[in-house]
């Protein structure tokens, strides 16, 4: 099968999604000028470069309540900061819950049930289970292409690691399995890692 953008695919769903995947979740938690925390997922993420850390979301939809955006965005541009929260598989069914399309005034670490820790290098909450935590002022905010798409870049400036996931030196994933989000309403989490070493290794 090959079918073009322009064409359209002619299948029952879009499968791009499907293709491109697993996709990891920033599980980004926001602050507003006002005060009020927010959080939601967002799965067309990723990281980007380490030396410094930096990473990448992009948001593709709006709220009637925010105008050209969502929540997260209009908070970053307001704040110039936000905290990625990694998705244990664990956390699946709050992460889920906390995706709903909420007023701006709603609280989803509340809603949810999710317990707030306090980060330290940007005025945020972090989610207190997460398995690992990345900290972030803004770098940049790109309008894409399409309607209501925007790129945030953001620079890490804080890290945190859950003591129970440190094994012999490294971040052991297999410890909370990280939930990787694939096409349609279907998730993975990783369990089993393989190793492979570099041809000049």
């Amino acid at each position: 099968m090959f079918y073009t953008t322009e064409d359209g695919h002619p299948l029952p769903h879009n499968p791009f999604k499907a293709i491109v995947s697993p996709r990891p979740i920033a599980w980004i938690s926001t602050r507003d000028a006002a005060g009020r925390d927010n959080l939601a997922p967002y799965s067309f993420f990723n990281a980007v470069s380490d030396a410094p850390p930096q990473v990448v979301f992009s948001s593709t939809s709006a709220k009637e309540d925010r105008g050209d955006t969502k929540d997260t965005v209009a908070n970053i541009r307001d704040t110039g900061a936000f905290c990625v929260n990694i998705v244990s598989y664990a956390l699946r069914d709050a992460m889920n819950r906390s995706s709903g399309a909420w007023g701006r005034d709603v609280d989803e670490f509340l809603d949810a049930g999710i317990e707030k820790a306090p980060c330290k290098t940007i005025s945020c909450a972090r989610v207190a289970a997460a398995p690992a935590a990345l900290e972030c002022k803004l770098l940049s905010i790109t309008q894409l292409k399409g309607k209501n798409s925007f790129m945030v870049l953001g620079e890490v400036t804080g890290t945190y690691l859950a003591d129970d996931c440190i094994v012999d030196g490294r971040f052991d994933v297999t410890r909370y399995e990280p939930l990787a989000r694939l096409g349609y309403r279907d998730y993975a989490r990783v369990s089993e890692v393989i190793s492979l070493k570099r041809p000049n290794d």
